[in-house]
């Protein structure tokens, strides 16, 4: 795990509050994962504080991407969200609802729909959030 992980795991007391920056907890055999905001990975985006989010890594990591690929404006009003509360410094509720209720919103519309591989692209842990 990269030190500026660690660090953002304790500074957001992600572990006490059970939850990561889009309201999902850790489930078994899974790990915290950053997540770049606004340098992507791909292009070279800096581990860094101002440029990072802690997500789960077996659900709300990959599904943020799976987002990413099917609704961009989601992934960008998500994004934005989770920048706002690396500015305060803290997970806001209120951050954390909104996010809750775009993923909601994403979630009705992509129900059915599946990969290449005819499996269901929502997983069940993909819904299984923190802030219901």
């Amino acid at each position: 795990m990269k030190e500026i992980t660690k660090l953002m795991i304790n500074e957001f007391k992600l572990k006490d509050l059970g939850m990561d920056f889009m309201g999902y907890s850790l489930q078994k055999n899974d790990i915290y994962t950053f997540h770049h905001l606004i340098i992507p990975n791909r292009n070279n985006g800096p581990y860094a504080r101002w440029n990072g989010a802690i997500l789960c890594g077996k659900s709300s990591h990959p599904y943020l991407h799976l987002i990413e690929a099917k609704d961009y404006d989601i992934f960008c009003y998500i994004t934005s969200e989770m920048i706002d509360m690396n500015i305060k410094g803290y997970l806001d509720i209120d951050n954390l609802k909104r996010i809750r209720a775009v993923l909601k919103q994403f979630e009705k519309e992509h129900e059915t729909d599946r990969g290449k591989k005819g499996k269901i692209l929502i997983k069940e842990e993909y819904k299984r959030r923190v802030i219901k």
